[in-house]
This record gives structure tokens, sequence and C-alpha cells, in this order.
């Protein structure tokens, strides 16, 4: 069974999500309520848990992401960082409020590769301030080695 069987990728809509906090969208993605976002369908990824303040994802490397040497390109597990954090982030966020990315880094600390298999990626908020949310994560296969670790920087967008 594939990593993304039944789930459906798109874009919501303002009624879809009107009055409903991030939490409760991103739990509505999880429970197939609401699209997934559109990206996690060629990077083969997806949203599988969520609390306030925590994301987690989960990952199928293929050959599919390879770069020119061989090994899962590096912005495959940016990329996992950027969503988890960013998951993250928007849990803690009221109905109305939006958030964007300010940074995003990673340190890749094992080489992450096609028959890697499936992955998580986890994150949680370090701090929540009215303006700006500061995050960390983790990428670990499926033993729970350590493959790569990040932090992001968010900014709070009330109101859009």
């Amino acid at each position: 069974m594939s990593l993304l069987d039944g789930i459906r990728f798109g874009v919501a809509t303002r009624d879809e999500v009107a009055g409903k906090s991030g939490l409760e969208i991103l739990a509505a993605m999880i429970a197939g309520v609401l699209p997934a976002p559109a990206i996690c369908k060629p990077l083969n990824f997806r949203l599988v848990e969520v609390r306030e303040g925590f994301a987690l994802f989960e990952g199928e490397t293929g050959p599919e992401l390879l770069n020119p040497m061989g090994g899962v390109h590096g912005g495959w597990a940016l990329t996992l960082i950027d969503s988890a954090t960013g998951c993250a982030c928007m849990s803690t966020l009221a109905a109305g409020v939006s958030y964007t990315t300010v940074e995003t880094k990673a340190n890749f600390v094992r080489p992450i590769l096609a028959d890697t298999g499936r992955v998580q990626c986890s994150a949680q908020v370090i701090h929540r301030g009215r303006q700006i949310v500061t995050t960390e994560s983790r990428v670990t296969d499926a033993d729970g080695r350590l493959l790569a670790h990040g932090t992001s920087t968010l900014m709070v967008l009330a109101g859009r």
C-alpha cells in the first residue's frame, strides 16, 4: 500500500476553512475532510499527526528524488522540515490567522538514499510570540536514526 493511497490533493476553499483554527484545518486534512496540500503528492510525503504546537509528517524515499550523485536531494528533507515546522506553527493559530516562513535551516547528518524507505519528520513549537514563532524539527529513519534536523522562524499574519 502506498503512503499516499486514498488522499485527495488540492487547496481548500475559503468557505471550507472559514471559522476553523489552524489545528482544526490540519486535523481535517488528516481526516480527509479537506484536501492535502498539492506539494505532498510529487514529493511523496504527508501529514499524519497534529496537536497544538506539534506536527508529524511521513515520507517515502525513491529514485524520483535523487540528485546527480545518487542520494536523495537535500531539498526533499528541507521541504519536509519546512512543512512540518510550518504545520506545528499553524496548529497554534486562531481562525482567520495565517503565517509565513521567514527562515528555515537544516543540518544533514546521514545520507538519505533511494532505499532509505519511510522517514518521519516531527516538529514542535519552541516559542510562540505575538508575531514570531520559532520551531525545531527532526528527520529520522524507520529505525529512529537521525538523518537531519532543523529550525524555522515563522511570522504570524493576523487577519489574512
